[in-house]
């Protein structure tokens, strides 16, 4: 049997580093995790701890003053492993790959879709390369898959430029382009910013029906704990480009056991224990990425620091899936029970 049989991607080890002005941004420092076929890996954590640049990392889109300098990104297709770290950035392969196999939905679409070209023009071109489709039918085909994004009038909205349409609309309006040749992994860098609760809500039924139909993985990166509760099947908490804590959602939301999953927990309301309740904010700011402290990152902002903490703690496996770096998991685990 194979023992990928179930999973998409794997990374193992991944370290992405940047390099200016001779000093080195190690934005992605040491990540591992899978996407499973058919499941939502959700990433979580501050603005700036890594979740984008491994995204970025997955689709070889880096700038130039960026390189993969360790570990492996593996996608395991119906035709055999692929290494994509081994793959050229923009070399015949890897551009086969991106869009068709593995597609991603890109934070802002105001600045991902193009404002010269229509809609319709730019969800062509993902067909244009990856399928033999003729001019006609990838008009037909843009107007389907608008269609299944549930945008009104198809027919007419698909020579629209990106600028008639409304904030809601062009994020659908990516996710077709995304989902145009079906592919097996959808990278969702934070769909619904900027977007209205309604529209939200809507976009995640949307991915949550994708992922039922099509047996596609999702990797979804998101700051909401309350879309990763909803959404999740596994959930990654990332912080200064390591994962200090992973596992399935109910084994990260319901027992916690790094400081960090704890504190960005407590600093998010509780819908119904009114406005009492007590919501902690997570004292302190990310350090600076060219100038890190010692060992564990979370150390200087965290209630159980030791001495101990001035040395990078080993990833501790609590369980089959439950994996955490800290030394006093133990400890958080337990008041996280209480």
């Amino acid at each position: 049997m194979n023992e990928h049989q179930d999973v998409a991607l794997s990374v193992k080890n991944l370290k992405t580093f940047f390099y200016t002005n001779k000093r080195c941004n190690k934005a992605v420092n040491g990540v591992s995790f899978d996407i499973k076929k058919g499941k939502t890996l959700c990433i979580v954590g501050e603005s700036g701890c890594g979740k984008s640049v491994t995204a970025s990392t997955i689709m070889q889109l880096l700038p130039t003053l960026s390189r993969i300098e360790e570990g492996e990104i593996t996608y395991h297709s119906e035709h055999g492993d692929i290494r994509i770290d081994q793959l050229e950035r923009n070399g015949e392969k890897m551009r086969s790959i991106r869009g068709s196999e593995i597609a991603m939905i890109f934070q802002d679409p105001m600045t991902a879709l193009n404002p010269v070209y229509t809609i319709g023009f730019q969800i062509s071109e993902s067909l244009k390369y990856h399928t033999d489709l003729s001019r006609s039918q990838y008009r037909t085909r843009a107007i389907e898959l608008l269609r299944d994004m549930g945008i009104s009038l198809p027919e007419s909205r698909v020579d629209d430029y990106p600028h008639s349409y409304s904030g809601g609309m062009r994020q659908r309006a990516m996710i077709a382009m995304a989902m145009s040749c079906s592919p097996k992994i959808l990278i969702a860098d934070e769909p619904t910013t900027a977007l209205d609760v309604t529209i939200q809500a809507q976009i995640f039924e949307l991915m949550d029906k994708l992922k039922k139909e099509h047996g596609t993985a999702i990797m979804l990166i998101t700051h909401d704990m309350g879309v990763v509760a909803e959404l999740a099947d596994e959930v990654a908490v990332m912080y200064m480009g390591n994962i200090v804590e992973a596992g399935t959602v109910d084994e990260v939301l319901r027992n916690p056991t790094h400081p960090y999953t704890r504190a960005l927990l407590a600093s998010i309301p509780v819908l119904g224990k009114g406005k009492n309740q007590n919501v902690e904010a997570i004292p302190g700011s990310t350090p600076d990425p060219y100038d890190r402290p010692k060992g564990c990152q979370f150390a200087d902002r965290c209630a159980y620091r030791i001495a101990a903490c001035d040395v990078m703690p080993d990833e501790t496996q609590i369980g089959s899936t439950h994996r955490v770096m800290c030394w006093r998991h133990e400890e958080v685990g337990a008041n996280a029970a209480e």
